[in-house]
């Protein structure tokens, strides 16, 4: 666990993290959680069963109490364990959820395709990473799942969460030029561990990168 001002950040491995802040407890998608993590509010970057299912949604969500926040792909998914309140999200968009500000910002890929021509998250689909903005100004980047695109250059949160395995999503070396681009205080890998990638790659991003407190952290 990384604590850094008002908020305590956990990785729970893959691209899954627990934020939390106020008092109140955010959780990123979820995936092969090993206990229940009950959170007051979850956000889901996109659709894939490794960022969407309902057997880990059950886990963090508290029925009729917790707002699952997502693009509106996720909605069939997300309405099977009956949040309170499903709020559909594109990039740009920003919302107030408890003392934590969210923003939607882009996520997809440039270079990584399932077959020429068909990226596996292509822009058009309005796949999303969050930017979360802690009651005393902590922000937090999750990237989702992308590779390093031009939006991120206008981004500049003091926390970036961001892929490192390759595959999917961005490779090591496109995850130190991110961070480069980025330039925040520090940067945690994931996206590794799971289905692809293993701490090796996190291990070597923390040797390239320069200037930027890398942590690894342990999955919860």
């Amino acid at each position: 666990m990384l604590e850094h001002n008002d908020a305590k950040i956990t990785w729970l491995g893959h691209d899954g993290f627990k934020i939390e802040s106020s008092g109140e407890t955010l959780v990123i998608d979820p995936f092969q959680l090993k206990h229940n993590i009950p959170a007051d509010f979850v956000l889901v970057s996109h659709e894939h069963f490794d960022h969407l299912n309902a057997e880990d949604l059950k886990k963090v969500v508290k029925p009729k109490e917790t707002v699952v926040v997502s693009i509106e792909a996720a909605r069939e998914e997300v309405n099977k364990v009956s949040p309170k309140e499903f709020k559909v999200v594109k990039p740009g968009d920003k919302i107030k959820l408890g003392s934590f500000e969210v923003r939607a910002v882009p996520a997809y890929n440039t270079n990584k395709f399932r077959e020429p021509g068909k990226p596996f998250h292509p822009k058009q689909d309005g796949k999303v990473g969050y930017i979360v903005t802690t009651k005393s100004g902590v922000s937090i980047y999750h990237t989702g799942d992308s590779d390093l695109i031009p939006e991120m250059d206008n981004l500049r949160p003091e926390i970036v969460l961001l892929p490192v395995s390759g595959t999917y999503v961005m490779t090591v070396d496109e995850a130190v030029d991110a961070t480069n681009r980025i330039k925040p205080k520090i940067a945690i890998p994931m996206h590794y561990g799971s289905i692809v990638g293993s701490e090796n790659d996190a291990r070597k991003f923390k040797s390239m990168v320069k200037g930027v407190d890398v942590r690894i952290l342990t999955p919860e």
